[in-house]
């Protein structure tokens, strides 16, 4: 038994994997070579502990990429072009695989066995990893938690890092694969998840994993009513998991607003008691609607990013995650400034989503010079409070617009018909968007019931 103070080494411990189980998966596909999309949706080429038949695998992926037929010679062959095999030793033995398959129908359980050993061996490689930073840095006990909290997530998750990838191997590995999924009869699964928003939709193609979405806006625009409308008809309508960072509001104050915005209460009346007997009828039916929500809140104060990954990994399975708001997080590290600040936690809220492979929606403050941009006060990317990277991280951002607001707080009144803004509509003006063009998506807004809704929802509720 090691004495109190000592570091367990794993130099020692035996590297499981199971050399049959390789060889019958082989085996099936080179037999029945239909095995292989069965094959393919419980393992990948990394899981096979030989290399050599972690080469022929993939050589089997590539073949039927292409439409190819899959038999022993046509795999020797492009095994021989990529000199893994040469024509003696590798012809003997892809027909020994092919002939000593038990049987075929057991291609799911051999591939079990496989997945298995991969992911025991991956936990050893790990768990050297963790060692090695714990008893060779100065990290805090805080750090070393949250890297070794990644790894372990990283083994769930099915994305251990791996080094650099051939290009023709990330395209039959992952892109076909993807290409497939999104041609299929149940496509939609696979597509960005809903905003509720048809035209917003359309222009940005949903919420997208590993995604960062910034949404800008003056304070007492609409922002959080905006991400709470999101969320929820992203967990509603399409039925994903997601997780409501508020450093702002609490868990009780956003309850409420999603309540209220779900009975069309007015919210002034869900802070003065005074409802009647419809209405609560309609606050319970919501009730019983929003129950089956799988919409989480947090409204711890200050919260880092570190913080934040390691409580979306500890809920496990988060589709979606909202925080609300940008300048009210913290960076965790010294600074030289705020914008220098700010400029880290973006940055690192764009690799949380990439790392988590999850979108990551954020709202952020928009600077008084709003006010001053011209007749229209449209915002501009420029006025994203302390903005430094903001705009360089984002994959999509979209700033609010009320031009109402700004009536109704100018005294614009004395405008000609014609010059007055539009009543209850908005404006989601997108500025930045990886995945498409910029424009401007017209919605309408209920402000009794704090809801921004599709314009032909409220053309057919009028």
């Amino acid at each position: 038994m090691p004495s109190p103070g000592n570091i367990i080494s794993l130099d020692d411990v035996n590297i499981p994997f199971s050399l049959e189980a390789e060889q019958a998966v082989l085996g099936s596909i080179l037999s029945e070579p239909e095995c292989l999309s069965q094959v393919m949706v419980i393992i990948k080429p990394e899981y096979f502990y030989m290399p050599a038949h972690r080469s022929i695998f993939l050589v089997m992926q590539e073949i039927d990429a292409v439409g190819g037929k899959i038999d022993p010679l046509i795999v020797l062959e492009r095994l021989k072009t990529e000199k893994i095999y040469d024509d003696a030793g590798g012809k003997n033995y892809l027909y020994q695989l092919a002939q000593s398959v038990p049987s075929t129908e057991n291609v799911e359980s051999y591939c079990k066995i496989i997945k298995e050993k991969f992911y025991i061996r991956s936990l050893i490689n790990v768990s050297k990893d963790i060692i090695e930073r714990a008893s060779g840095s100065d990290d805090s006990a805080d750090l070393l938690l949250n890297f070794a909290e990644q790894k372990i997530y990283d083994i769930r998750q099915g994305k251990l890092t791996k080094g650099p990838a051939k290009l023709g191997d990330i395209i039959v590995t992952e892109v076909y694969p993807e290409l497939q999924q999104l041609s299929s009869a149940d496509r939609d699964k696979y597509k960005g998840y809903t905003t509720g928003f048809v035209d917003l939709d359309k222009a940005i193609t949903g919420l997208n994993k590993s995604d960062l979405v910034i949404i800008g806006a003056r304070p007492a625009m609409g922002k959080t009513s905006l991400a709470l409308n999101i969320a929820r008809n992203t967990a509603m309508m399409g039925k994903k998991k997601v997780l409501f960072f508020s450093l702002e509001m609490t868990k009780k104050q956003l309850a409420q607003r999603v309540l209220a915005t779900e009975a069309r209460i007015e919210s002034t009346k869900m802070r003065t008691g005074n409802i009647n007997g419809e209405e609560w009828g309609r606050l319970a039916t919501a009730a019983a609607v929003l129950s089956n929500c799988e919409l989480y809140f947090d409204d711890t104060s200050e919260m880092t990013v570190p913080e934040m990954k390691s409580r979306i990994r500890r809920l496990r399975d988060v589709d979606a995650v909202f925080v609300d708001y940008l300048q009210l997080m913290k960076s965790g590290t010294r600074t030289e400034g705020r914008v220098q600040e700010v400029s880290e936690i973006t940055r690192n809220l764009k690799l949380m989503a990439k790392d988590l492979n999850i979108p990551v929606v954020v709202l952020a403050q928009l600077a008084r010079r709003t006010e001053a941009n011209g007749k229209s006060h449209r915002p501009q990317l420029s006025d994203l409070r302390e903005s430094g990277s903001i705009e360089q991280d984002a994959d999509i951002v979209i700033m609010l617009y009320r031009d109402e607001y700004y009536a109704e707080n100018n005294g614009e009144d004395s405008k000609s018909e014609e010059e007055k803004p539009a009543v209850n509509e908005a404006e989601f003006i997108i500025s930045k968007n990886r995945h498409g063009p910029t424009n401007t998506v017209k919605v309408a807004w209920n402000g009794d019931y704090t809801l921004f809704t599709n314009l032909e929802t409220l053309r057919n509720d009028m």
